[in-house]
């Protein structure tokens, strides 16, 4: 539950949306981690694990998945209105074939003035959504469920983990 007093970062004294100005703070080592998974039928998954894919096994799929989210990290400040760019120092993307589906955790990192929780959620979506586009085809009924933050390190406001 937010604090009474509590503000939003991105909308200024007139309620209008604005970037935040991040040019008085230090740079500092920034880390955000972020998860996703990918609900599909356990036939999807088979297929996905390796045998009815036309161009090789799992690889395909979790691996063109891994780097669509890493590109996602990189050009989240295009993606996402308010966001700064930032020079991100590091990005991976884990994706893991399990029995029920696709779990992707992404770590993204920086030395700058302003987080990367924003990168490290682009990243697990993009993810996410490419191993959709990838699977369409045999099941219409997969699902993304519970894109979200998982941690955070760095910052003003310090660590935050979920619990």
């Amino acid at each position: 539950m937010p604090e009474p007093q509590a503000k939003l970062s991105h909308v200024d004294s007139e309620g209008q949306a604005a970037m935040v100005d991040v040019s008085a703070k230090t740079a500092t080592v920034r880390e955000a981690t972020a998860t996703a998974f990918v609900a599909m039928n356990p036939e999807t998954v088979a297929i996905v694990r390796g045998g009815g894919l036309k161009k090789g096994d799992e690889t395909a799929v979790l691996g063109v998945a891994r780097v669509a989210g890493i590109m996602a990290a990189k050009k989240t400040s295009e993606l996402i209105p308010l966001c700064h760019p930032l020079a991100i120092t590091g990005i991976k993307v884990e994706l893991t074939l399990e029995d029920a589906g696709v779990r992707i955790l992404s770590e993204v990192k920086t030395a700058d003035r302003t987080g990367v929780e924003m990168e490290a959620l682009t990243a697990a979506a993009v993810a996410a959504l490419t191993v959709y586009d990838m699977c369409k085809a045999v099941d219409k009924g997969i699902r993304i469920e519970n894109v979200e933050l998982a941690n955070k390190v760095g910052g003003k406001s310090g660590g935050w983990t979920r619990s």
